[in-house]
């Protein structure tokens, strides 16, 4: 048998954050009776009666109807292997330009497979010098910080208040990073409800981290996956919306408005790309889409029929789309909130903590205690219910007390027992 030596391999398979997502499945199969709070995955009502053929038809139709292809044609469409950008990137782009106003040019989208290799492409292409920073709000998905490891591009750490990104401690960074003979390259930001921490970026904080970006030269991400999930009397624009220079690259997910599994995502690049020695110029997104034809060559074009035939049914509007679902997850957001507030307020003397966010998916709980694996241990298998310790999304340790809490993959009923388990659990363990 063959021993590979774990010091020969690439050293960021030693992080934990690579381990953190099948950890957390692994304990939730050790206890399959407790009710979690970790998953942040969409509620499986949705698939109930879910039929993905009604979809693709749709769209073989439209490709039949609005594009000119004949029925064969259309077909094959969807069984070969099709452009790497994609094949819905004109309705995506409609999509973006009727619900939020931002003009897109269909050759600025690139259609991959979920957010996450959209992120993986952006940090690919944009990280190319040694003292290129990438800054994160903190705290921070996993799935950036996996990326940024992957691809050994430094990362550094931006507080959230409950305005959103800490601008002025951002512009610290940047200065910071010149001064060390680099730069701050690029932001990535959730604005809306972010996963881990929940935070929305106030209008004014998002006009404000524009003007920083063009002052200090540095491009924003923007992932919006859970602004869907805002209630319509408080939306804001999502941060594109806001660009007039080009700052913002936006990548965006399917995941949570149509169904995970497709694993189809989205990223718009309207940004030129020059050649200094010849003068010609492209779309940024034209450089993610040659990285992507060697990572994973295209999106399902199966897939992308099932999301596009989606999309079509509901006017082209990802706001549509997604509006019985955000009913939904709000419903369950004030639930676990008010749940929280009758049963873990009463828990006398705890010093436990938790922010009240207006939408998204999560709620952080502050604990006097560590929020480690052993208290993890501790809750599923005595007490029957699980969470997701907060200390794998901070860059330090500002997280080690701290649990996220997810509603959106239960019901009511469930998240009402399930936080009278947690009360108890805190009654007993926490504050005794």
């Amino acid at each position: 048998m063959t021993l590979l030596d774990s010091t020969a391999l690439h050293g960021s398979l030693q992080d934990p954050v690579l381990g953190s997502l099948s950890f957390l499945n692994e304990v939730m199969g050790r206890y399959p009776d407790a009710i979690s709070f970790a998953p942040g995955a969409p509620h499986p009502v949705f698939f109930a009666d879910f039929d993905p053929d009604e979809y693709v038809q749709c769209f073989l139709d439209h490709l039949v109807r609005d594009r000119g292809l004949d029925r064969t044609a259309a077909r094959r469409r969807l069984y070969e292997y099709g452009p790497s950008a994609g094949i819905i990137t004109d309705l995506v782009g409609q999509a973006l330009r009727d619900d939020h106003g931002i003009e897109v040019d269909p050759a600025s989208v690139v259609i991959t497979v979920g957010a996450q290799e959209a992120m993986f492409l952006v940090l690919r292409a944009l990280f190319a010098h040694p003292g290129d920073v990438l800054a994160v709000a903190d705290p921070c998905f996993v799935g950036i910080l996996g990326a940024a490891r992957l691809l050994e591009v430094p990362v550094v750490g931006v507080p959230e208040g409950t305005d959103g990104i800490d601008v002025d401690r951002l512009e610290q960074e940047c200065r910071a990073a010149r001064r060390a003979g680099g730069r701050v390259r690029a932001l990535y930001v959730s604005p809306d409800h972010a996963n881990p921490g929940g935070s929305r970026m106030s209008l004014r904080c998002r006009h404000r981290l524009l003007e920083l970006a063009d002052r200090e030269d540095f491009l924003v991400v923007e992932d919006n996956a859970y602004g869907f999930t805002s209630p319509a009397h408080a939306l804001l624009p999502p941060l594109k919306a806001l660009d007039r220079s080009a700052r913002v690259v936006s990548i965006g997910t399917f995941a949570k408005i149509c169904f995970p599994g497709a694993r189809v995502g989205y990223v718009l690049a309207d940004q030129w790309v020059t050649d200094g020695s010849t003068g010609r110029r492209e779309r940024f997104a034209a450089k993610l889409t040659a990285i992507k034809s060697m990572v994973t060559v295209n999106t399902s074009p199966l897939c992308q029929a099932v999301i596009g035939g989606m999309l079509l049914r509901h006017g082209g509007s990802l706001a549509e789309l997604g509006r019985r679902r955000a009913g939904v997850y709000q419903r369950n957001l004030g639930h676990l909130l008010d749940a929280l507030d009758r049963h873990v307020g009463t828990v006398e003397g705890s010093g436990i903590s938790w922010n009240h966010p207006d939408g998204g998916f999560f709620v952080r709980v502050h604990l006097p205690v560590p929020a480690d694996v052993d208290l993890l241990e501790v809750s599923a298998g005595q007490y029957g219910v699980l969470w997701t310790p907060m200390a794998q999304f901070y860059l330090g340790h500002d997280g080690d007390h701290q649990l996220r809490l997810s509603c959106s993959y239960l019901d009511p009923a469930q998240i009402e027992v399930g936080v009278q388990r947690l009360a108890t659990f805190f009654r007993k363990e926490i504050s005794a």
